[in-house]
């Protein structure tokens, strides 16, 4: 089985081009869907949340950690770990049924242990005003709120200069479903 790791930074259209790769018959893993999932339902990592902030809730979670670098490393010392298990759990279990292509979608994606499970990188990258426009609107957040996400991300350069592939999500919807069509194309081309 390939894999894609599927990564940009929030709002940059890394779900768009999810639902691309789904429509193409590609497994998609949403490493923040995990997340959430062990969010509400691991009572242990439920437990270590709330004894460091004294909250569950998303939204009073997202207002102290994406004000506080130290905090947001606490909680993602909690998540991750879970998360990548999970992770490599549902990556083997997409293997034992012949699946032959999954991608793996998140924001960390090249921070993460996950990255060297990837055969190919995949950056969705997007002028900085779409990024702040889309988050404010899928999120439901403040200019700032969405701001202090953006700037808890690694650089959109820095992602790019990683990539086997980078995909503009500022262009018209049908460039980028272009650029993923090609780029699948070619990876299976290239593996077949």
């Amino acid at each position: 089985m390939k894999v894609i790791g599927l990564t940009g930074n929030m709002g940059c259209g890394k779900s768009t081009v999810a639902a691309m790769l789904r429509r193409r018959g590609v497994a998609t893993i949403d490493l923040d869907r995990i997340a959430r999932q062990i969010r509400q339902n691991d009572g242990e990592a439920r437990g270590e949340i709330q004894a460091r902030f004294g909250t569950i809730d998303a939204r009073q979670l997202a207002s102290i950690v994406f004000a506080d670098a130290a905090a947001l490393r606490d909680l993602e010392a909690i998540l991750h770990p879970r998360v990548r298990d999970a992770a490599r759990a549902r990556l083997a279990e997409l293997a034992e049924h012949g699946v032959s292509v999954a991608a793996v979608e998140a924001i960390k994606l090249l921070e993460s242990p996950l990255h060297d499970a990837c055969d190919q990188v995949w950056v969705v990258r997007c002028d900085e005003a779409d990024a702040v426009r889309r988050t404010i609107s899928s999120r439901n957040m403040t200019e700032d709120e969405a701001r202090a996400r953006l700037a808890s991300q690694s650089p959109q350069d820095e992602k790019a200069r990683a990539a086997d592939v980078v995909i503009d999500g500022s262009a018209r919807i049908e460039q980028t479903r272009g650029q993923v069509e090609a780029a699948l194309d070619a990876l299976l081309a290239a593996h077949s």
